[in-house]
């Protein structure tokens, strides 16, 4: 291909020179070719793939040089001779004789350069290609990958590095390949060759290592091995790069998302880095938006846009505070370089004003940012100042515009400023009984419940106080309050708060009562969400009203057992607001829909916060702080268990074996986890863990969970068993107390279930949370989030192994296979599955919307017809060597194992049918082949499933139709093709064919007899008329149609040849002939057909064809028919002139039967045992060597040269 021109200093160097003329050479590759060039070849070619030259994927180039200058300019290269001949001949035909015209050197230096750029040009605006963000450097980086690995181009490739890979004790240096869906090594090192291919979603262990051996290393593990891989330029940004994209394939096994680039990323610089790819700049925006959004509790869909360093000007304080500014569509934040000091966000829809303040030696470029409720922030030391506030200016006004657009859509205006004055103007909530009569209330018309359900927290009209508790206890919340009252006052209130040290101590010591649902809003950033979504919640309830399904269900179950021992959920009121709250989330989020230890989370926060508000801080728990803890296998709490024993062995060791002996952390951590202790703790206490766990996140429930094990660290040691360890832990949690509550004591349940000895000593809560920061305080956030990485692999692979040995468990007593069989078997269907979700198909089914995890088992991976053909041709025996002829086979048992006609099939559905093949008797094998050409095939779009009434198994008689049988034949004659035995199988197969072709013509002459009888009788002079032409009409064999035509075809030719039937019998018997079936197996249309009539068809009737000396034992052409004798597409049956099928021939399973068992050398066809490990190892040694399907378990090194 023509390149951009670029110099060359060394024309020589490593590339042999082949043509030359004044102004053009033409050089190849030292090594490339035969033979490899000697030793200098295996040098040259082991240079290419250490540095990564180019010459790797083009070896051949032409150069542009002026006879007087040494500087030489690369104008094309090619893959190969003949496309790098093609160039130079059309130098020397159009630019030689021009070039001799110019006197100046510089003058034809310009003009071979502009021509060659109007050349490259002119080829991108006739072939359309559209400009992308790849540099050209990576484009020859994703050409090297497709070659050397056989990927299509539907596999993104998102960077390289070199590296070293470990083979045993020997380095091997090469390439490290990072695409979407697999991790690839290439090395070429003396002439040996090196390839490793990883499918991201094999990887059950990710992490990098240090030895005295290898400093900087990443160890790759699967299943079946570990691989290792060393010096690397810059190890954490590689590594960083592969933990994203097994996240990637993680997230798409659990719950089936995959990737899906963003397209909305800024062009790329001039000055960017040769080999960043947009993918990889994709991935590094992504990964950044995501720490954004944790450290701010932000939006799922938030999107950084940048970010910069600069002071905030803090007025609590009188300073200005180092740290960054971050920018997004909808939000400014700040974080101080020193972690605790301050934080702060500013929705951008409290924005008023943006302005750039007056510069100064003291200030230097300051940006002064206010909001509605009168705050105004300072911001100083910004390096581009003009270029952010045109980008803030610009993100405020689509806020604006996003705004009036919404309040014009929902058309309450008076609902959007109640709204708003709430959630995002700093509300005044400290007395919500008294808003709740003032705001505007939202009718529901779920059980004809009240209105105050809507607009009020549960536990304002549900607090009780004994006279004995009330002043002491009500004095320090009323000390409580005013103090945030003051925190209010000098740091601001609402959600552009400033966030300090102070705040997070108020928060330790318990936030009031009458605070908390406002707080838990601030804190989970569940406010914003519920600012930017008026009347969602409304519209959600509406939509779920009189529905039922799996999780309503679940949900009727389990209301009555949400926090049973508080008042407010003694009656109907309380249970109507949590149905509505999990009812209305299960509709939102169909994915999780509702899972035990939520009712009883929805339950506590509809205590403190209002019914809408509750939905979503609930929102915010599922989706943002508890990622999956709440789907069907609650893989978050499994991956926090994990994180849990790995804290536990670093911070509590003396007691980790003995927990890990007693099995208890899995038992506890999950209870503890799933309902932020409020399963296993007094309710009061418990709610002063959900203040912290809203401020701090989930490092807060692990700091608690340390501080449990280490206060009962004694009496844990000298536990006996799993029950008694349990009892000690129980006993402690129901000793925590919170003495300043002022709500009445609460019977909690867990303390029933604890032994009658001496009650333990009561624990403060408040120093208990205190005790957690002082020990466990270390634990950081991003540590937490590098552990659970570790853990999701190894829950969701632990997960997919399960589910495997369920799947085998459960048929592995419907089939002949060996439990070791049928895990490969799962590991090949499971991996066809992938492939087709990883790069798409043909067919018109969407291969992610077949994976459902929620589905029963066997049913979680389906594959479609596309897949199957793949399978087919791998594992069956009968797939014909032929892929033509192999299709219209594997149509037809593909739509035999599809039984409830959705067009997939599973993989019980898949064995039983290979198990038949495989394993079962001769009767069962010809029972199937039977069945298959019996069936009536519907044809539907493979896009559509099929109507629910529609049965694929409508057989159209117990019998075996004319055209079917010829289908039949020429599925026998193409299974042979290539056989050992394939001559004296064609024998045997025409002798068979012949047979049952005299058996169905005696069967139809005796079930017409009557029939004729009645005819002659209703019309005498009909009979007498239509006598010659039952003579001269349909003949033994009756005519063969394509049956792709249109029924009104088929019909109209019925009629012409219908009245035609059979009377002389000795001439049915003795006149037979010979027909040519064309090939017609379906290939667009998806269907099957039959064959086609042969030209030569007007044959003597007296002829005799081959069937009819076969089945006469005559052996004097038996030596002359030979299989080559015989086309691939050709099938001998007998015929007579005609022009349609005979539809009243057919014959029975019994007598095809027992035509087979005549032929010996068609029985032990089908009773020859069939190597099924072979077949496996086959199909996977297949998906192995770079074809466009690939297997489960990474491959092999394989060594050449």
């Amino acid at each position: 291909m023509w390149v951009h021109p670029e110099e060359v200093l060394q024309a020589g160097a490593l590339w042999i020179t082949e043509r030359a003329n004044p102004y053009f050479i033409l050089q190849k590759r030292k090594g490339h070719g035969d033979g490899r060039g000697g030793l200098a070849g295996l040098l040259v070619g082991t240079l290419d793939v250490v540095l990564d030259s180019s010459a790797r994927v083009a070896p051949y180039r032409i150069l542009y040089q002026t006879p007087d200058s040494l500087i030489y300019w690369i104008i094309a290269h090619g893959c190969s001779r003949k496309e790098i001949t093609e160039h130079w001949e059309w130098l020397e035909q159009n630019l030689l004789q021009t070039l001799s015209i110019f006197e100046n050197e510089n003058d034809i230096t310009t003009f071979v350069k502009g021509k060659v750029q109007g050349i490259i040009a002119e080829y991108n605006k006739n072939q359309d290609v559209k400009e992308d963000d790849d540099t050209d450097k990576f484009k020859e980086a994703i050409c090297t990958y497709r070659k050397l690995f056989g990927m299509p181009e539907e596999e993104k490739l998102v960077n390289y590095y070199s590296c070293s890979y470990w083979k045993g004790r020997v380095p091997r240096q090469g390439w490290l390949y990072l695409s979407i869906n697999h991790i690839c090594f290439y090395s070429y090192l003396l002439g040996k060759e090196a390839k490793l291919v990883i499918r991201w979603a094999d990887i059950t262990q990710l992490e990098k290592s240090a030895t005295l051996l290898l400093p900087d290393a990443v160890k790759v593990s699967t299943r079946v091995a570990e691989h290792v891989f060393s010096v690397f330029l810059n190890i954490n940004e590689t590594f960083k790069l592969m933990e994203q994209l097994a996240n990637i394939a993680m997230r798409q096994l659990l719950d089936n998302k995959g990737f899906e680039q963003d397209r909305s990323l800024p062009k790329l610089k001039r000055k960017t880095p040769k080999k960043v790819s947009a993918l990889k700049r994709d991935l590094d925006a992504r990964a950044k938006s995501e720490r954004y959004r944790a450290l701010f509790r932000l939006p799922k869909d938030e999107k950084l846009d940048g970010h910069t360093g600069c002071t905030l000007w803090t007025p609590f304080n009188k300073m200005h505070i180092l740290g960054q500014m971050f920018v997004s569509t909808n939000y400014i934040c700040f974080t101080s370089k020193e972690e605790t000091l301050c934080s702060l966000i500013i929705p951008l829809r409290e924005v008023t004003i943006v302005e750039k303040a007056d510069s100064s030696n003291f200030l230097p470029s300051p940006v002064s940012i206010s909001t509605k409720n009168r705050m105004t922030f300072l911001f100083a030391n910004l390096k581009d100042r003009d270029f952010l506030v045109q980008r803030i200016s610009d993100f405020l006004q689509q806020t604006t515009s996003k705004i009036y657009f919404e309040r014009e859509i929902t058309g309450s205006v008076n609902s959007s400023d109640d709204e708003g004055s709430l959630l995002s103007s700093s509300p005044q909530r400290s007395s919500l009984g008294s808003e709740g009569s003032s705001e505007g209330e939202r009718q529901f018309n779920l059980n004809d419940n009240s209105v105050p359900t809507a607009t009020q927290a549960l536990m304002t009209m549900y607090r009780r106080r004994s006279p004995e508790e009330f002043n002491p206890k009500l004095a320090k919340e009323f000390l409580k309050e005013q103090a945030w009252k003051n925190h209010f006052t000098e740091y601001g209130q609402g959600v552009c708060m400033y966030r300090t040290e102070k705040t997070k101590d108020l928060v330790l010591k318990g936030i009031p009562e009458n605070m908390r649902g406002e707080l838990w809003l601030l804190f989970s950033g569940a406010i914003n969400e519920m600012a930017t979504h008026p009347g969602y919640y409304e519209d959600l309830v509406e939509k779920s009203m009189g529905k039922y399904n799996l999780a309503t269900e679940e949900i009727e179950r389990d209301l009555h057992r949400s926090l049973p021992e508080h008042p407010a959920f003694q009656n109907e009121m309380g249970i109507a607001a949590l149905r509505r709250v999990l009812t209305a989330y299960a509709f939102r989020n169909p994915n999780i829909g509702y899972c035990q230890a939520m009712n009883i989370v929805t339950s506590v926060l509809l205590l403190y916060a209002k019914e809408e508000e509750a939905f979503w801080l609930l929102v915010a728990l599922c989706e943002r702080m508890l990622p999956d803890y709440y789907n069907t296998r609650v893989v978050g709490a499994l991956v926090d268990q994990g994180v849990f024993e790995e804290l536990a062995r670093e911070y509590v060791p003396e007691l980790y074996d003995c927990m890990q002996d007693l099995g208890v952390i899995s038992t506890i951590s999950l209870s503890w986890f799933l309902t932020l202790f409020l399963s296993v703790m007094p309710f009061e206490s418990a709610v002063v863990v959900v203040d912290c766990f809203f401020y701090e996140g989930i490092k807060v429930i692990f700091q608690l969970a340390l501080s449990v094990l280490h206060a009962n660290i004694h009496q844990l040691l000298g536990a006996k068993d799993d029950g008694e360890a349990m009892t000690v832990l129980g006993r402690y949690l129901d000793s925590v107390t919170n003495k300043d509550s002022t709500l009445p004591p609460i019977p909690h349940l867990h303390s029933l279930l604890t032994d009658d000895g001496d009650p333990h000593p009561e624990v403060d809560i408040f120093k208990l949370v205190r005790s957690s920061y002082e020990k466990f305080g270390s634990i950081r956030a991003d540590v937490i989030e590098q552990m659970r990485f570790k853990q999701r692999l190894r829950v969701i692979q632990t997960i997919e192994d399960t589910t495997k040995r369920n799947v085998v468990r459960t048929i592995v007593t419907e089939t002949a296979f060996s439990i070791d069989e049928l895990e490969e078997l799962y590991v090949l269907f499971k991996a066809e599955h992938l492939t087709s979700c990883y790069w798409g198909g043909t067919g018109g089914s969407n291969p992610t919307e077949r994976h459902d995890p929620s589905l029963p088992y066997l049913e979680q991976y389906r594959i479609d017809l596309e897949q199957f053909r793949g399978l087919f041709s791998l594992l069956f025996p009968w797939a014909p060597v032929n892929g033509a002829h192999a299709d219209p086979l594997a149509l037809r048992f593909f739509r035999l194992l599809d039984h409830n006609g959705d067009s997939l099939i599973n993989f019980r559905e898949f064995i039983s049918g290979l198990s038949v093949l495989c394993h079962g008797d001769l009767t069962d094998k010809l029972k199937l082949l039977y069945k298959m050409h019996a069936m009536k095939l519907c044809v539907v779009p493979m896009n559509l499933p099929l109507p629910s009434q529609a049965n694929l198994y409508v057989f159209l008689s117990l019998s075996l139709l004319q055209s079917q049988f010829i289908e039949l034949c020429k599925t026998l004659y193409n299974m042979f093709s290539e056989d050992a035995q394939e001559q004296e199988l064609y024998h045997a197969t025409a002798t068979v064919t012949s047979l049952l072709l005299e058996m169905g013509e005696v069967g139809k002459l005796f079930c017409h007899s009557k029939d004729q009888e009645e005819q002659d009788q209703d019309d005498p002079e009909e009979a007498k008329t239509s006598g010659p032409a039952r003579d001269g009409g349909t003949k033994p064999g009756g005519v063969f149609q394509q049956m792709g035509q249109g029924e009104g075809e088929k019909e109209s030719q019925a009629r012409q040849c219908g009245p035609a039937k059979r009377d002389g019998r000795g001439e049915q018997l003795s006149a037979m002939e010979d027909i040519k079936l064309e090939d017609s197996s379906p290939k667009d249309t998806g269907t099957s057909s039959s064959m086609l009539i042969s030209d030569d068809e007007t044959k003597d009737d007296t002829s005799m064809s081959s069937y009819s000396v076969l089945s006469g034992g005559s052996h004097e052409l038996d030596d002359k028919l030979h299989c080559e004798d015989i086309n691939d597409d050709t099938v001998l049956v007998r015929s007579e002139n005609g022009t349609s099928i005979d539809k009243e021939w057919a014959i029975t399973f019994e007598q095809f039967l027992a035509s087979v068992l005549t032929e010996q050398a068609l029985v032990l066809y089908f009773e020859k045992p069939v190597e099924v490990a072979a077949r496996i190892t086959n199909a996977k040694n297949v998906r192995k060597v770079g074809c466009s399907l690939l297997s489960a378990s990474d491959y092999e090194i394989s060594l050449s040269g």
